[in-house]
């Protein structure tokens, strides 16, 4: 492992890493290729791994990287995961360590949420880990302790 990559506070990852042609990549647990190992690619495939393992969220039922208009820019989300009925749950915008969790992150979840519009938002930047509850109709939000297992989310 690279020590510039950081212990998280997420369950140990059995992350297949790789150095092609000089650069560090690693096994996107959903993607099914190998990605460049950035700080927030290492957030990203713990979090994964975090929410299969833990939290019962089957991996074909997640979406990485997937491009979204929001205001008619392209943007790109982090994480999606769906229910058995292709219906999106959560979405989860990951962040570097290094990177606080302010309220402009959860700002950003927000805005591609006017898209996307998913009941849970969660941020990570693998140290720390916030969810949300939005109400789709009311758009009230409500802060969770904990993020939703799969079985709390699928209908």
């Amino acid at each position: 492992m690279n020590d510039a990559l950081p212990v998280l506070n997420l369950p140990e990852t059995p992350l297949e890493l790789a150095r092609v042609e000089g650069v560090l990549k690693v096994q996107c647990l959903v993607r099914k290729k190998k990605i460049i190992l950035t700080p927030e690619e290492w957030v990203r495939q713990h979090f994964i791994y975090f929410l299969y393992k833990k939290l019962g969220y089957p991996l074909s039922l997640m979406k990485v990287e997937k491009q979204i208009l929001v205001n008619n820019l392209k943007k790109r989300f982090d994480i999606v995961t769906y229910n058995a009925s292709g219906e999106m749950k959560v979405l989860i915008e990951c962040k570097s360590a290094r990177i606080d969790l302010d309220a402009s992150v959860f700002d950003q979840a927000a805005r591609y949420n006017l898209s996307l519009k998913v009941p849970y938002l969660v941020i990570t930047n693998g140290m720390k880990h916030y969810c949300a509850e939005v109400n789709l109709e009311s758009k009230a939000i409500s802060h969770l302790n904990n993020i939703p297992a799969y079985k709390e989310v699928k209908c």
